[in-house]
């Protein structure tokens, strides 16, 4: 009898055990997933000013939305939340994308070789970062149902495991395609 209770007390303390690990893994997993968001989104704001440059030149009128940019990098640079970075990214693209569409109207500005691979970097960054949110979103998920699923849930309450914040759109604005009016200013 006092075997029973002794095997079925150390069957508890090895599942405790691997439900502890199992959440630190997934909370690891859940860092790395965001850190590989913040290595992309520092990689395009690293480039960012170079292709402001570029561009600066021939679209002199559209300097609202460069001084945009760079009140954005500030930002990002000192925000530390990831809900107030994934609002940051969002402006920040819908900015980007004003500047490509505006970009298409100006011949000699498309022809220009530095504009040309500072944008095909860009591009692919951006694509790094789409697919990095969507796996941060992923391994979010998946931490997120250990938290919730019994016994697991048990093992998250007593050492304090929380919930983590999806990486989404903070507005509508964000969701909608990016207008762009070619009307000329007066």
């Amino acid at each position: 009898m006092v075997w029973i209770i002794v095997a079925i007390i150390a069957i508890i303390i090895i599942a405790i055990i691997v439900m502890y690990n199992s959440l630190v893994s997934a909370k690891i997993k859940v860092d790395n997933a965001w850190s590989q968001i913040d290595v992309q989104l520092q990689r395009r704001f690293d480039l960012i000013p170079n292709f402001v440059e570029t561009v600066k030149g021939y679209m002199s009128h559209e300097s609202e939305t460069f001084e945009k940019i760079a009140q954005l990098r500030t930002s990002w640079a000192n925000s530390n939340s990831i809900s107030e970075k994934a609002s940051l990214d969002g402006e920040l693209s819908n900015a980007l994308k004003t500047i490509m569409a505006v970009s298409e109207s100006y011949p000699d500005l498309k022809a220009n070789q530095n504009f040309m691979q500072l944008s095909e970097e860009l591009r692919n960054t951006e694509n790094k970062i789409s697919f990095s949110r969507q796996f941060y979103n992923d391994t979010v998920t998946m931490y997120n149902e250990k938290l919730q699923m019994f016994p697991s849930n048990i093992i998250a309450n007593i050492f304090h495991f929380t919930e983590r914040d999806l990486f989404e759109a903070e507005s509508e604005e964000a969701r909608k395609n990016v207008k762009v009016d070619f009307g000329t200013k007066a």
